[in-house]
């Protein structure tokens, strides 16, 4: 595959005013995907956005890219990255843009897309734009320029489309949710999905100002949910990020659930129900205890690589409908088509509905290993992970660990850092082990 530029695992990156989340780049990057997808057919394009302040100047610049290709854009506002998904099979477009940087500051941002079918570009759609963008830009004709259009009714839509994902008897009558929004893209919507269901919902994170998507608040940092929760006697507490496709829940104790605690509890009432298709896809980082869950219920389990691109792929590689993160990015492909906070928070809730147990009940199914992870920076052009100290140092842990534990060394994609991660059945030992290889580690990269 050749060499990607710009684009990375969960489309473009990078903080606003650098590198290629400048308003020139977006402006040249909208003509270039512009050219591209008009040779598919495409000549409409959604574009949606989460709060944060850049994506006026950004959306803008992708307008004005996209109508210079000949190319008309539906604009939706503040919309989630899985609802730009959907709508994009939704309203026929082909091709939908999202200006997002999920769970990260405000002062980053990001671009991704997403095919007519609601799922990421194939590569070699996302080789011809970079291709694209070594070339002039030229705009078509006056005639045949592009215009923009505002989509009023998206919201709505999307709305519908989530409560659409749970059995038509689900109703959420005599349950208090409390619901973070991260005041980011699912600040109208989710409060509004979880109402119309029937709950009573207390909205937080749901005053966005442009600077404070993520800032203490939603699937990120979780400490007010849980603090709100309580404080309201409330009986599940619902955190999203920024763009709206993570999702870590807490139950009315205030004790907070992982995205591999709430993909258990998702695949066992999927297999309780009859529809749970093979297994359940987790990657390397997928704790331990839910691998050691599953297989108690006779659920098949494999793990890919970190990242929710590679978890997709492996669940249609295996033709599997649920996997996920312990980040909070959970796929339900019977579903939709990519990773949705609120549709994960709603299967979660339908398990409760179906089992009649609260959320602390349902966790209980789970036992989760404890888990140390150590960030070690390394010289670029070095090879830690090659080096005999740290080979050694990971063989003893394995060895002490045995068939309860596991040791994880892999380099971050996108800086130089090492990622040690240990995990086991006994936390002391599981932090000691850790601070063991991260010390050899340290060594080989000075």
């Amino acid at each position: 595959m050749s060499e990607r530029k710009y684009f990375g695992t969960d489309g473009i990156r990078g903080r606003v005013g650098e590198g290629a989340i400048t308003p020139d780049f977006v402006l040249k990057l909208g003509w270039a995907a512009g050219r591209v997808l008009s040779k598919q057919g495409t000549k409409n394009v959604l574009i949606g956005k989460d709060t944060r302040i850049s994506n006026y100047m950004l959306e803008a610049a992708l307008e004005a890219g996209l109508a210079a290709a000949g190319l008309k854009a539906n604009l939706m506002g503040p919309m989630p990255t899985p609802a730009v998904a959907y709508l994009t099979r939704t309203f026929r477009a082909e091709a939908g843009i999202v200006l997002s940087a999920s769970h990260n500051p405000y002062y980053d941002n990001g671009i991704k897309f997403f095919s007519a079918q609601g799922t990421k570009l194939d590569d070699d759609l996302e080789l011809a734009i970079e291709a694209e963008l070594n070339k002039p830009l030229t705009c078509v004709d006056n005639a045949s320029l592009g215009k923009a259009v505002r989509i009023e009714d998206a919201a709505g839509r999307y709305i519908e489309f989530c409560k659409s994902t749970v059995p038509h008897y689900m109703n959420l009558q005599g349950m208090k949710v409390v619901v973070d929004c991260a005041n980011g893209a699912t600040y109208d919507i989710a409060p509004a999905v979880f109402r119309e269901l029937g709950a009573e919902v207390i909205a937080i994170g749901v005053k966005p100002n442009g600077t404070n998507i993520n800032d203490k608040c939603g699937a990120t940092d979780t400490q007010l949910l849980a603090e709100t929760v309580l404080a309201e006697e409330a009986d599940v507490g619902i955190a999203l990020d920024g763009d709206g496709d993570r999702c870590i829940m807490v139950d009315h104790t205030g004790q907070v659930l992982d995205g591999d605690q709430l993909l258990f509890i998702i695949a066992r009432d999927a297999m309780r129900q009859g529809r749970l298709k093979g297994g359940v896809v987790g990657t390397q980082m997928t704790n331990l205890g839910m691998e050691l869950a599953l297989g108690i219920l006779g659920i098949p389990f494999a793990r890919s690589k970190v990242g929710d691109r590679y978890v997709m792929e492996m669940l249609q590689e295996k033709g599997w409908f649920f996997g996920g993160e312990g980040s909070g990015h959970i796929i339900c492909l019977d579903r939709t088509s990519t990773g949705d906070g609120i549709v994960a928070a709603l299967q979660v809730l339908t398990a409760s509905v179906h089992s009649e147990l609260s959320l602390h009940e349902l966790a209980r199914g789970m036992e989760k290993f404890p888990q140390v992870l150590i960030n070690i920076r390394f010289q670029e052009g070095s090879d830690p992970l090659s080096d005999e100290g740290v080979q050694q140092a990971v063989a003893e842990v394995e060895e002490k660990l045995g068939r309860t534990g596991r040791v994880l060394l892999r380099k971050s994609g996108t800086e130089p850092l090492v990622r040690v991660m240990v995990e086991g059945d006994n936390q002391e030992l599981v932090q000691s082990s850790a601070e063991a290889i991260a010390e050899q580690v340290k060594l080989a990269s000075e």
